[in-house]
């Protein structure tokens, strides 16, 4: 095999970024030579993608080591040949995070994955003020969104506070008092 230089993580999404630039501005163009250079690309992926999905298929369980370099997931993610299901990359998002909710106090679990939605049980956040909660909640839903772009909203659920004198308790003392005073 011939030598080749390869990119880093940035010089691709530099790269990314330009082709971006350069389908938008073609896509502004008016005419049929814009329409068909748009088209090209749209083939191009379709091709490419049909590539590393024969490549993926052919490398069986390396295909998970493919996935752990940041170009090839992403391309796997476009192509939806991704060897692992989104439920189990929103679970390794949720494990990436982890140590970060752990350290304010909480605990962290994936209760589903429904459509584009990832839904997600925050519990025992400690803290006096509720932005922790909603620093630790920020932290996970960008997690998710940043690894997982499949899922287009994070949904997560915090349990209410427990009072420190349960309704019931209240109302009881209110019907206590009202009869004492009857």
């Amino acid at each position: 095999m011939a030598d080749r230089s390869s990119l880093d993580d940035a010089a691709v999404q530099k790269r990314l970024a330009r082709v971006d630039d350069l389908l938008e501005t073609v896509e502004r163009a008016p005419g049929p030579t814009a329409d068909a250079a748009v088209e090209s690309v749209q083939i191009l992926i379709e091709v490419y993608g049909e590539a590393l999905g024969r490549v993926v298929d052919l490398a069986g369980p390396l295909a998970r080591t493919f996935a752990q370099d940041e170009l090839l997931k992403h391309l796997m993610v476009l192509h939806e040949i991704h060897p692992d299901s989104v439920a189990d990359r929103v679970r390794q998002a949720i494990d990436d995070v982890r140590p970060h909710v752990e350290s304010r106090g909480g605990r962290v679990e994936l209760t589903e994955v429904a459509g584009s939605v990832a839904r997600v049980r925050l519990t025992g956040v400690s803290g006096t003020c509720s932005s922790k909660s909603a620093d630790v909640a920020q932290a996970i839903t960008e997690t998710v969104l940043a690894l997982v772009p499949e899922v287009a909203e994070v949904d997560v659920a915090q349990p209410a506070s427990p009072s420190m004198i349960s309704v019931d308790a209240v109302l009881s003392r209110a019907r206590d008092s009202e009869r004492r005073q009857a």
